[in-house]
């Protein structure tokens, strides 16, 4: 039994499938998740779990070069603008439109549905890579 990082068994296999240039989606309740990717569900409850702790647990086991955000978020959504930008300080973000980061879903390897209930909590991680050598 795994006891540490991410426990859902559907997310902790999406991770470890996840490669360089790989977007995963963390998405808040209301994103409409297109059919023909792999759709993780954790939202069991309005705002549970928060998309930040969902977001804490992927980063815990991935790495991201870089993250894509809609436009409105800074208006709509600055809470998570801050967070992404104190999280991930080294990575770079793109910003697009609303309507192109539903767009850029459908080629994404996984798409997080959350609890998440405030509007245009969404972000397109890019997977990066680490080639640190092992510990010995």
């Amino acid at each position: 039994m795994k006891g540490r990082g991410v426990l859902h068994p559907q997310l902790s296999r999406v991770l470890a499938e996840t490669g360089h240039t790989d977007l995963l989606g963390l998405a808040d309740s209301g994103l409409p998740l297109p059919a023909t990717v792999e759709r993780v569900d954790l939202g069991f409850a309005p705002g549970q779990p928060a998309l930040l702790e969902v977001l804490d647990a992927v980063l815990s086991e991935l790495r991201v070069e870089g993250y894509l955000l809609a436009t409105e978020s800074r208006e709509h959504a600055p809470w998570l603008v801050e967070a992404l930008a104190a999280r991930l300080p080294a990575a770079g973000v793109a910003w697009v439109p609303h309507e192109e980061l539903k767009a850029r879903c459908r080629s994404a390897r996984a798409l997080v549905r959350t609890g998440e209930v405030r509007p245009f909590a969404n972000v397109l991680l890019v997977s990066g890579v680490d080639f640190a050598p092992p510990a010995r």
